[in-house]
């Protein structure tokens, strides 16, 4: 089969593979399409932490953001799934331990991560295999490029679940890369008044045809007292920043992760009773999304920018946007 395989920083193209092969508890799935995301672009320019501390190497096959059709059944597995749209979890935990029997698989320490840890390849290829425990099927109403959705939307549901945002909140969101974007369409799913901050005038005017009428650089951000703060940026300074902004007795949501290490003082937080919530991963969030964008509650398609194929993946990971590429942060490739 055709994939694509990053063999080195920058060095990246469509090899021919073996096929998978669907093991016990396994299916393999024709991919439809698969997005692109910040990680897989790490991994391009191998600045990939996982790849430094040896959770991955090259040569490595990326994608953890699909959709397709269960084509092949493992032993163990219902062939019920054979026929069925899916997506599925990132996050594959040993389902033995502690933390997997504990339903925190997505920090199971032995766990491996399609596409991007412990050498589980990626579906950013015709065929993937996945675990079936980790399979969601897809409604008719949630099409392929809302399926490829899910998972980042699954992490921006999360971030806004843990922030705890109810009806008539005012929530800031820092941040208008995708996450962002689809942070501050939940939580506008949930009543609030949604504020977002980004830094390049191009995301601010694409954030406002979303409906995002607030939508300005940190300079411009007006005084008011935040409900909910959710730093969904990969700024360093924006971690502390988020303490400072949120109302006392509330909460800051950290979902972005920037290339150095954020400085947050602890005195801050315990003298303004904030609570702070991090989240990983999209895994407890899945289901929710599908639900979501399967009732219009959120419709994330007006942020994938273009579709292009697995020959043309490279130049968008090195940050070339495709002709006639719209203004949205997200690239898919269709399979």
């Amino acid at each position: 089969m055709r994939a694509f395989v990053i063999r080195g920083p920058g060095d990246a193209g469509v090899e021919h593979v073996a096929p998978p092969v669907a093991g016990p508890g396994e299916v393999v799935v024709d991919v439809a399409r698969a997005g692109v995301c910040g990680t897989d672009i790490e991994f391009f320019t191998g600045e990939m932490q996982y790849l430094h501390e040896g959770h991955a190497a090259f040569p490595m096959r990326i994608g953890h953001e699909w959709a397709g059709i269960v084509t092949a059944a493992g032993e163990g597995v219902d062939r019920s799934w054979i026929g069925r749209r899916v997506t599925g979890d990132t996050m594959l935990g040993c389902g033995v331990c502690g933390r997997c029997r504990d339903g925190r698989q997505h920090v199971c320490e032995f766990r491996t991560e399609l596409g991007i840890r412990g050498g589980r390849h990626g579906a950013l290829a015709e065929n993937v295999s996945i675990p079936a425990r980790a399979l969601h099927e897809l409604p008719d109403a949630v099409d392929d490029a809302m399926g490829a959705m899910v998972e980042p939307g699954g992490n921006a549901l999360r971030a806004v679940r843990g922030a705890g945002i109810r009806p008539g909140d005012r929530a800031l969101v820092l941040g208008a890369g995708t996450i962002g974007l689809l942070v501050a369409m939940f939580a506008r799913a949930e009543g609030a008044d949604v504020h977002i901050v980004g830094r390049s005038a191009r995301s601010l005017d694409f954030a406002r045809t979303l409906g995002f009428e607030y939508a300005v650089t940190a300079d411009e951000l007006p005084d008011h007292p935040w409900d909910a703060v959710i730093d969904a940026s990969n700024d360093p300074a924006l971690p502390a920043r988020a303490v400072d902004l949120v109302e006392p007795g509330k909460r800051v949501v950290y979902v972005g992760l920037a290339g150095s290490p954020s400085l947050v003082d602890t005195r801050l937080i315990a003298l303004k009773d904030v609570t702070t919530v991090g989240v990983l991963s999209a895994s407890g969030g899945l289901k929710g999304t599908i639900d979501a964008y399967a009732s219009g509650a959120v419709d994330p398609r007006p942020l994938i920018a273009a579709e292009v194929d697995l020959d043309h993946l490279a130049p968008v990971l090195s940050g070339i946007r495709p002709a006639g590429a719209g203004a949205g942060p997200k690239f898919h490739a269709v399979i």
